[in-house]
């Protein structure tokens, strides 16, 4: 029989973030430390609106690009919030959550053979939505002795004639690192001197524990060469609602909306009708999510620095990445013996790109006494480490 599939399909890696929770979700007493999922329920005026869109009969499709409604409030929320500006009529598109946004910007983007400069560690599928959009993937491996933040010098060297588009992954999943105004600006020069574009993946832009974040967007010169990508599933606890946009410029968002159009018509329209209310009225329930993360941040480190293992000081997202080179295996290794010994599951580095080997991503999205237990588990766990290493 003819073969059936695709060779790029058959050839792409399975997400090296699921093996463990099959396994954890089989186990008995097991605590996940994996899922990059808020623990909050959304907010009850969000889930109202939602209740009453359906109430009323509003189940039919929406204009392919969204509700006009949540066009403007997501104009309005990114200018109240971030300072950025755009027309809700040829510059936003509503997507079925980020990574639709993601997906289809690559391929209204590329051209085959085109080269896409991806960081890592990093979400799991920029690369390969890469792939199906045939462009060449170009991995910059970013480093622990930065603070995992991407540097003027890395993105240099790493642009060629065939480079058309850099992904920016920031606040950043896996590691927590932001990057600040002054390292946006380095970048923005590279970047347009070099004549390429952005896609900036902003989705946990509201999570951010040092100082507010800044969008590559309001750096001068930006906005015309950026698509940003955003999103209320982890601001507003809305990951299972699949509502995320992108805005750029008019001649990219135009061509996103025609694949949008032929492969998902539109996003649930429920969920745009709650989206309105979280955007409109959400900003409060934002920030004491936020707090609440920061509370368990701290928290983390803190018990990091008392077990003696290594982290640097993230300050965004929901994720804090410390480092296990000590004890001379491999992170999958690391993660393997930590769920079956103690029962907590947690992801191995790799599963986010080769630079994380060495370092696991615990999320700190749950509750803070299912931290508390499984920071007892990691403990006994390394003291038993280092007692086999005689370092004890």
């Amino acid at each position: 029989m003819r073969n059936p599939l695709a060779d790029k399909a058959v050839e792409l890696k399975p997400s090296g973030i699921r093996k463990f929770f099959d396994i954890v979700s089989e186990m008995k007493d097991a605590i996940s430390l994996g899922v990059g999922e808020p623990d909050f329920d959304t907010p009850w005026h969000i889930r109202d609106e939602g209740i009453y869109s359906l109430e009323k009969g509003r189940t039919f499709y929406t204009s392919n690009a969204g509700l006009k409604e949540l066009k403007v409030e997501i104009c309005n929320y990114l200018k109240r919030r971030f300072r950025l500006s755009y027309d809700y009529v040829s510059e936003v598109l509503v997507t079925v959550g980020g990574s639709e946004a993601i997906d289809i910007a690559l391929r209204a983007m590329i051209n085959p053979g085109d080269e896409v400069l991806i960081p890592q560690p990093c979400y799991v599928s920029y690369e390969p939505c890469a792939i199906l959009a045939d462009a060449v993937p170009v991995i910059i491996n970013l480093k622990a002795e930065n603070e995992f933040r991407l540097t003027a010098a890395e993105l240099r060297e790493t642009i060629t004639d065939k480079t058309k588009i850099l992904i920016l992954p920031f606040p950043n999943n896996p590691t927590g690192a932001i990057m600040e105004r002054k390292n946006l600006e380095e970048i923005a020069e590279v970047i347009l001197e070099k004549d390429i574009f952005v896609i900036s993946d902003e989705i946990y832009g509201e999570l951010t524990y040092k100082e507010a974040h800044v969008s590559i967007a309001a750096i001068p010169g930006m906005q015309e060469r950026t698509i940003l990508i955003n999103g209320l599933s982890k601001s507003h606890a809305m990951t299972g609602w699949r509502l995320g946009y992108a805005c750029g410029p008019k001649e990219i968002i135009a061509q996103m909306l025609k694949i949008h159009q032929y492969a998902i018509m539109c996003a649930p329209t429920t969920s745009q009708y709650a989206a309105v209310e979280a955007l409109k009225n959400g900003d409060e329930d934002v920030k004491q999510m936020r707090e609440a993360y920061n509370q368990r941040r701290r928290y983390l480190l803190y018990a990091f620095r008392q077990i003696g293992l290594e982290c640097f000081e993230p300050y965004g997202a929901f994720y804090v990445f410390p480092c296990i080179k000590e004890f001379g295996m491999t992170s999958e290794e690391f993660a393997e013996r930590f769920l079956k010994e103690e029962k907590v599951a947690v992801v191995p580095g790799t599963a986010f790109g080769d630079s994380g080997e060495g370092f696991l991503r615990i999320s700190y999205a749950y509750s803070l006494e299912n931290l508390k237990v499984a920071i007892g588990r990691l403990e006994k766990f390394i003291h038993r480490l280092r007692e086999e290493q005689g370092r004890s």
